[in-house]
């Protein structure tokens, strides 16, 4: 499972009308928060049955990958991270996990953090120092904060709420859309499971929160519910 095998097979998959139609929903434009990337055109379940076929690739092989100018080709690379990280040992998942911090400059779109973040970042976190997620949520780059707060979905899951709701708290003046979606959906999570710690936190933070990401942390209330948060009747 060479750089070159792999690449030539991910290329060899793609279609052009598809490609076409990635750069501008991922908004690939000038100014746009998906400046300049590239596209192949190759979809993400097709994706997925190409690292069923290169599941042993080496984690060396894998961190190359990470870097590819085509944004297939890097989400491959997380995918796979991804997959060999829930089948690993403990010292072949700190790797990943340091690969992964290594190259985050790489891992630039919200669906390569969305599909690789809480999966490796999260879980290499559950019993350890999360600092890393805090300091993370006050960088300069949009993907680090939101690889901060969509990590925090592995403890949500477990019904640890303490870090997403203190970063969602960093966050809320932040300038992103991209993080007011990241940070409303996160708190709709922590709704699904203890819906008094999500309106806990809404009933201090509410008034004050982006109105896309309030819209995405009470989408599943009932009308009556939102349009109270939403004229700020609470």
């Amino acid at each position: 499972m060479t750089y070159q095998e792999i690449t030539g097979h991910l290329y060899s998959l793609g279609v052009p009308k598809i490609a076409e139609h990635s750069q501008r929903f991922f908004k690939t434009g000038e100014g746009e928060y998906g400046f300049g990337d590239k596209f192949l055109g190759v979809r993400v379940p097709v994706i997925r049955q190409a690292v069923k076929k290169y599941k042993n690739t080496p984690l060396s092989v894998a961190a190359k990958l990470l870097k590819s100018e085509y944004h297939e080709v890097r989400l491959f690379s997380l995918l796979l991270l991804v997959f060999r990280f829930s089948k690993s040992k403990p010292n072949e998942q700190e790797e990943i996990y340091h690969i992964y911090l290594g190259n985050t400059h790489y891992i630039n779109n919200w669906d390569l953090v969305d599909s690789s973040a809480h999966h490796i970042v999260g879980a290499y976190l559950e019993n350890k120092d999360r600092s890393v997620l805090y300091d993370f949520s006050r960088s300069d780059s949009l993907w680090e904060r939101r690889i901060a707060i969509i990590s925090t979905f592995y403890f949500i899951k477990r019904n640890q709420f303490i870090d997403a709701l203190r970063i969602s708290e960093q966050l809320i003046n932040d300038q992103e859309d991209l993080i007011h979606k990241a940070v409303g959906w996160m708190l709709r999570e922590v709704g699904k499971r203890d819906l008094n710690t999500e309106v806990t936190f809404l009933k201090s933070h509410y008034q004050e929160m982006p109105r896309t990401m309030l819209r995405y942390a009470i989408e599943k209330f009932s009308k009556e519910e939102r349009h109270m948060y939403l004229n700020g009747e609470v």
